[in-house]
């Protein structure tokens, strides 16, 4: 058995050592070696922007006449499954990165899991859902939007009937959609 002044001496010292031990720091600095940094975008002007059909027929594009668009919304059609919906936010991105790409409107507020990814020669970020998905209801009504990507800036988008009538018609399988006629209310014949 150790005596009790052997085991008070011990103690002290192993007190005494921990005291004089720095505690560990943890290094604060962001590493830049392997992350790649971006400024934030400005949120664009967006008075002038206006709704347009992409060349390939299957996309509306928003943005300013004759530039390159800050929004599409694209109807991905396919004989052999349903229609799906992609949100498009033409903005830089890297390999890898994922963000949610929150859209309000119309009542509706929808946060779509979008990744960057290179397509059409450009970085891009896109968010893409079965073109039924309650999610994209947002865009049907005569409201305002609003679009916003972390990092990328908002995307004011004041009402229009457009993207409303392009999810129907998306959902529909890319078919026309006839206006729904009134129906005639048969009348007793006299006789």
């Amino acid at each position: 058995m150790i005596d009790r002044a052997v085991q008070v001496a011990i103690t002290t010292l192993l007190l005494t050592a921990c005291q004089q031990q720095p505690a560990p720091t943890r290094d604060t600095t962001p590493s830049t070696t392997n992350r790649r940094v971006e400024s934030p975008l400005p949120s664009p002007d967006t008075t002038r922007a206006t709704w347009t059909v992409a060349p390939s027929g299957k996309a509306i594009q928003f943005g300013n006449p004759g530039e390159k668009p800050w929004l599409t919304l694209d109807c991905r059609l396919s004989d052999k499954n349903p229609p799906e919906f992609a949100v498009i936010r033409h903005a830089s991105g890297f390999p890898g990165q994922t963000a949610l790409f929150a859209v309000m409107g119309n009542g509706f507020v929808s946060r779509l899991p979008a990744a960057a990814m290179l397509a059409e020669e450009e970085w891009r970020w896109e968010a893409s859902l079965p073109a039924a998905d309650p999610a994209w209801n947002l865009f049907i009504g005569p409201g305002d939007m609003r679009a916003t990507l972390p990092g990328k800036g908002a995307i004011a988008i004041p009402p229009s009937p457009i993207p409303g009538e392009f999810v129907t018609w998306c959902r529909a399988g890319g078919r026309p959609i006839t206006p729904a006629t009134p129906t005639t209310l048969a009348t007793p014949s006299a006789g």
